[in-house]
């Protein structure tokens, strides 16, 4: 009797080992289901602080899979309506794609110059040479403290998409 009843309690055991590790595996399943593909991940917000930034040094971040330039610009760089003023800062916020043929334009000294056709724009993302039709364009952004965050269209964003709607 005795041996009958270890033998029983060992096929419950085992059965219920199996169903626990097959229930996981169903949660974790359902779990995958459940999250939101990686797609839909990247088209949300994007947070970029700017305290860190040197003046002069574009940075490249990645907002729904296309580059988004910020440069800090430095003293000897010149003012422009476009800049986004923060604190006693300006930056200049553009999507880093040549308004030509989309290519990502590299920056040199102190100028994006794109290598595919030669187009040229400044430290303010304005063409100065080239067949680029038009200035960098600009995403959507709002500004919280000293941080800028991608996909929100905020006050910051308006005036400067204003001022880049009055020079088309």
């Amino acid at each position: 009797m005795s041996n009958d009843t270890n033998r029983r309690d060992f096929i419950g055991y085992s059965f219920a080992a199996v169903a626990a590790v097959g229930g996981g595996f169903a949660l974790v399943g359902m779990k995958r289901a459940w999250d939101p593909l990686p797609s839909v991940l990247a088209g949300g917000f994007t947070t970029i602080d700017l305290t860190p930034m040197k003046p002069g040094k574009p940075e490249t971040f990645e907002w729904r899979g296309k580059p988004i330039f910020v440069l800090k610009k430095s003293e000897s760089m010149d003012n422009s309506e476009r800049d986004l003023i923060v604190g006693k800062e300006r930056f200049t916020v553009a999507i880093g794609l040549c308004t030509h043929l989309g290519c990502i334009p590299a920056w040199k000294k102190d100028t994006w110059k794109c290598a595919c056709h030669g187009g040229q724009f400044n430290a303010s993302g304005t063409q100065t040479f080239g067949p680029p039709p038009r200035p960098l364009d600009l995403p959507p952004f709002s500004v919280e403290g000293n941080t800028i965050v991608l996909g929100n269209e905020g006050p910051e964003f308006k005036k400067i998409a204003a001022f880049l709607a009055t020079q088309a």
